[in-house]
């Protein structure tokens, strides 16, 4: 028998994205996404179950599935885009229910890899130039993604402390950019105009969205336990980035940042989330040398994948996007998946980070 494997928030950028990479893979038996909506990218074989927020149903669904690995890729780390109250529920109540369906009587699961962040570390003046993963972070917490994010990492540990026969992976990946992701960084370099924080020019680091998906199927086909950095290589000073984008700064006063920046946001000029004042304030660099050593190779530096994803907005800006929207049909789905009209053209697996 092949993998059995269970993606959350398939109705996510990140959730799509790996089920498309899982289905390449002719070593994956079945695939099974859970999600709070329909999927947002056409799938060919993997199986869609509508799901709260919280994943209360997953106990339920791993025991009739008997899926052997889980891929928690539906943690919120942007705080503008959910209420505190949908943020606790999402993170912290759904992670305690994957880990509770995981963890049952007679489960299957034997593998449970979460998708996390370097906000974890935070961001202080008394920061390491690089955090290693078993670094503290030195400042205190400032919004409400930390907080989640580290009580969600907390479960996870003694999960794994009182699983030993399960493979536990925490990928603490950078702040993102690429072709197709939506960020608040990524919004506000599209609009030239990127808010900074006066007197503080921070080193930043970044990773491509297709090393996300790239890392998160490497260490889940070749079942590589523990907590790892994910980062492109270097570190970029924040009006370099401004510059390579051709972005106007926007000086916000080191003092009474937030109150500055809110009129800006009420207006839609900038996003801003709390997370990403201190950052701008402090940066951030994390050192990947121990995810390195499992035989994961980067495609993209820091540098890099800031290239790319300016070389994207600027053809969008120049041709538009020609890629129609997708709306899942649950009757299309299952033409396309199970008529004998269908002629399969299933080519060679996806690299898997080789």
């Amino acid at each position: 028998m092949g993998r059995r494997i269970l993606i959350t928030g398939l109705d996510t950028f990140w959730g799509g994205r790996m089920a498309q990479a899982l289905e390449r893979d002719p070593d994956v038996e079945m695939i099974l996404g859970m999600g709070t909506q329909e999927p947002k990218v056409p799938l060919e074989r993997t199986e869609f179950v509508r799901a709260d927020q919280t994943y209360s149903i997953l106990s339920r669904i791993v025991r009739a599935t008997q899926v052997d690995t889980i891929v928690h890729t539906f943690l919120v780390v942007d705080s503008t885009q959910v209420s505190g109250r949908a943020l606790h529920e999402i993170n912290v109540i759904g992670t305690m229910n994957l880990l509770a369906a995981a963890g049952q009587a007679g489960s299957p699961v034997r593998q449970v890899v979460v998708k996390s962040s370097t906000i974890v570390y935070g961001a202080a003046s008394s920061d390491p130039y690089w955090f290693r993963e078993e670094a503290p972070r030195t400042g205190p917490v400032r919004s409400r993604v930390e907080r989640s994010l580290i009580e969600v990492e907390g479960f996870v540990r003694d999960f794994a402390e009182d699983n030993p026969a399960t493979v536990v992976t925490v990928l603490r990946f950078a702040n993102v950019l690429g072709t197709d992701i939506v960020t608040p960084i990524s919004t506000n370099l599209s609009r030239r105009v990127m808010p900074t924080v006066a007197g503080f020019d921070p080193l930043v680091q970044f990773v491509e969205e297709d090393d996300v998906v790239r890392c998160l199927k490497h260490v889940t086909r070749r079942r590589i336990a523990g907590l790892y950095n994910v980062a492109g290589d270097g570190k970029l000073p924040w009006s370099e980035v401004l510059t390579m984008c051709a972005a106007r700064s926007l000086p916000l006063p080191p003092v009474a940042t937030r109150a500055a920046a809110s009129v800006l946001i009420r207006l839609g000029a900038i996003d801003f989330p709390p997370e990403l004042e201190s950052l701008l304030r402090y940066g951030r660099g994390v050192d990947t040398s121990r995810l390195k050593s499992t035989g994961y190779t980067f495609r993209y530096t820091t540098a890099g994948a800031v290239e790319n994803f300016i070389q994207a907005v600027r053809l969008r800006r120049t041709v538009g996007s020609s890629d129609p929207a997708y709306t899942f049909d649950q009757d299309v789905e299952q033409f396309f998946r199970h008529s004998p009209a269908i002629v399969n053209t299933t080519g060679n697996p996806e690299d898997d980070g080789q």
